[in-house]
């Protein structure tokens, strides 16, 4: 059933034309994000859908009785209502408590604000959260989110996902957040020169999609089609959850990638950043940190030791108000430890991008700005000069000469990193640095960071950016110390989620699991097994072992023939269903290993 159609629509705000002669549809289900620069006409599409703006041309037609709720990136929060009276309205309290479902929004998205405080206390991103929580409660026929995820965490995002993947609600998402487009969204629009290009699936899908039309068009924009071959090879070579959305594998895009290699030259640019920086980045001995200075505010390490060597490149992770951007201060020398020793090489050259917008003069020219930096710049092997590193972020053509003074904020930020860049620091803290940056921007700087050798900590919750430009994850998951997770932004997910589990059953007065048994003690003691069953279940081990080897050659050889039957689409159907069969067994399987494994105390 159709909720909303829109024939032959347009829009503009003076001569350019953001929407142009623009006809589509949203059905009962659709999961659809849009993607597109900042100014390209994402937020006048969505508004023009949800009927809060009238087009110049061209008709809009909602179903009769359509429910629609908007979330825009500002809100109408009135101050004098508490968070309580906001969200739930007139809902007694019996009613509301008694709900999971409203239980869950309020945990997830509210548990560390007082349900009583009114609105005008709240901060920009409480705010935020409160109209989202208020949005999700009831129910409706579509839903219109405009960056969801601005002031929300990794763990809040990752919620936010799986609540909307989990609702029949029809869905119409604007955001920058790779990582939740390809997690919420079976369809994406990119709003471009004022018409609306469709394809099916998520990110991963459209970048796919959208290379094999370029080669389809022989596209003359040589560089972008660079970007987008690099682009696919990181998603096809990272984690299999990547590539499972996309319901099609094309010929032409296997083709782009065949023989590009990887995103960053890793040993390279660690060499080279190891000539730059020597042996002694930074060294973090037995350091205590309190958030608010010595004693102040929360402890975010507590007698902490941690090395940050020559070509790391660490994401930084942990709830709002965990400490990192504290983290940060500490290396940039902004801050001092209560005790312990920051040691610091003596060749460091720093930059860092806070979360404040520096000074910058609103009178001078943006090509002026970055040039009293320096005019050129070498990043890997190439030299680039200002005014192309300016293109390369968005500031084309007469943009280079705006005057400081009339840039956005998201103009700014793009501004500020780009003369951080042309100082040629070898140490990079950034933190947040993809607010207000588009997809096409992002990809442009994660380009521009893949060639630069140096020390990189990142603090971001763009799950997608941070994977995508870290090579370590670290947490700060509370207790004081800096975390180490090789299985990166799901363990640290996974720990989030344990020890939400265990804080709940401590507070039900339920008895917490049995600690581990220390190291060293007896395998008898703590399995209860006698020699002879050890002796079986390492036989039904290494059987499960060799069933997993022989399914994950058979699942290669099926990868390698549906690559071949790419324009056969019988054929790739038929792979396909074998294929899932495939990875269902290696599912049960691996599970049954896991049993073994467990009962043996590995």
């Amino acid at each position: 059933m159709n909720l909303v159609n829109l024939e032959s629509v347009s829009h503009s705000y003076g001569p350019k034309p953001l929407l142009s002669d623009v006809s589509l549809g949203i059905e009962a289900g659709d999961r659809v994000g849009v993607v597109g620069r900042n100014g390209g006409g994402k937020t006048t599409l969505i508004s023009v859908i949800a009927g809060d703006l009238k087009p110049n041309g061209g008709r809009v037609t909602h179903n009769r009785g359509l429910h629609v709720a908007s979330l825009s990136q500002g809100d109408d929060l009135d101050p004098a209502l508490s968070v309580q009276e906001i969200v739930l309205g007139g809902r007694p309290e019996h009613e509301w408590a008694g709900d999971a479902g409203i239980r869950e929004i309020l945990s997830s998205l509210l548990g560390d604000i007082d349900l009583t405080a009114l609105a005008a206390s709240l901060s920009g991103g409480e705010r935020r959260r409160t109209a989202l929580a208020k949005l999700l409660i009831d129910e409706h026929d579509l839903i219109i989110l405009d960056e969801p995820t601005n002031h929300l965490d990794i763990e809040a995002i990752d919620w936010l996902a799986r609540h909307l993947s989990g609702r029949k609600t029809a869905l119409l998402v604007v955001t920058h957040d790779r990582w939740f487009l390809d997690a919420v969204s079976t369809r994406t629009w990119e709003v471009v020169d004022g018409s609306v290009e469709r394809y099916e699936g998520g990110y991963a899908a459209y970048v796919l999609a959208k290379a094999e039309r370029a080669r389809i068009a022989a596209s003359a924009e040589a560089r972008r089609q660079n970007l987008m071959r690099k682009e696919i090879a990181w998603l096809r070579r990272g984690p299999p959850a990547r590539t499972s959305k996309p319901k099609f594998r094309i010929d032409a895009a296997q083709a782009l990638i065949a023989d590009e290699p990887p995103a960053r030259e890793t040993v390279e640019l660690v060499k080279f950043a190891a000539a730059r920086l020597g042996r002694t980045v930074y060294d973090l001995e037995d350091v205590t940190l309190h958030a608010g200075g010595p004693g102040q505010g929360p402890l975010v390490l507590d007698h902490s030791t941690w090395q940050f060597g020559p070509g790391d490149r660490i994401g930084l992770i942990g709830v709002n108000g965990s400490g990192k951007s504290s983290v940060l201060r500490l290396l940039a020398d902004t801050v001092q430890p209560d005790s312990g020793r920051v040691v610091r090489g003596r060749t460091v050259r720093l930059a860092h991008l806070s979360q404040e917008l520096g000074e910058l003069d609103p009178a001078r020219r943006v090509l002026e700005t970055v040039e009293e930096v320096r005019k050129f710049i070498q990043v890997g092997k190439k030299e680039w000069t200002a005014s192309q590193l300016l293109e390369r972020l968005g500031f084309k053509g007469d943009a280079q000469w705006k005057v400081v003074g009339d840039l956005s904020g998201g103009e700014r930020r793009r501004l500020q990193l780009l003369r951080l860049l042309m100082d040629d620091p070898n140490v990079l803290l950034l933190d947040e640095p993809t607010n207000d940056l588009d997809i096409e921007t992002l990809n442009e700087l994660e380009d521009l960071l893949d060639g630069w050798p140096g020390t990189l900590v990142l603090v971001s919750h763009d799950r997608y950016f941070l994977e995508r430009v870290s090579d370590r994850i670290v947490a700060l998951l509370g207790d004081g110390k800096l975390s180490m997770l090789p299985g990166g932004v799901d363990e640290y997910l996974a720990r989030r989620a344990s020890g939400a589990a265990l804080s709940a059953r401590a507070a039900s007065g339920a008895a917490a699991p049995a600690a581990p048994a220390p190291a060293g003690a007896a395998q008898d003691s703590a399995s209860g097994l006698s020699a002879k069953e050890e002796r079986e279940l390492r036989k039904e081990l290494s059987r499960l072992e060799r069933q997993l080897d022989r399914l994950s050659g058979r699942e290669a050889k099926l990868h390698a023939s549906m690559a071949d039957a790419a324009a056969d689409y019988g054929r790739l159907a038929s792979l396909d269903a074998e294929l899932k069969d495939i990875v269902a067994e290696k599912d049960g399987i691996e599970a049954e290993w896991l049993e073994v494994a467990d009962r043996l105390g590995e």
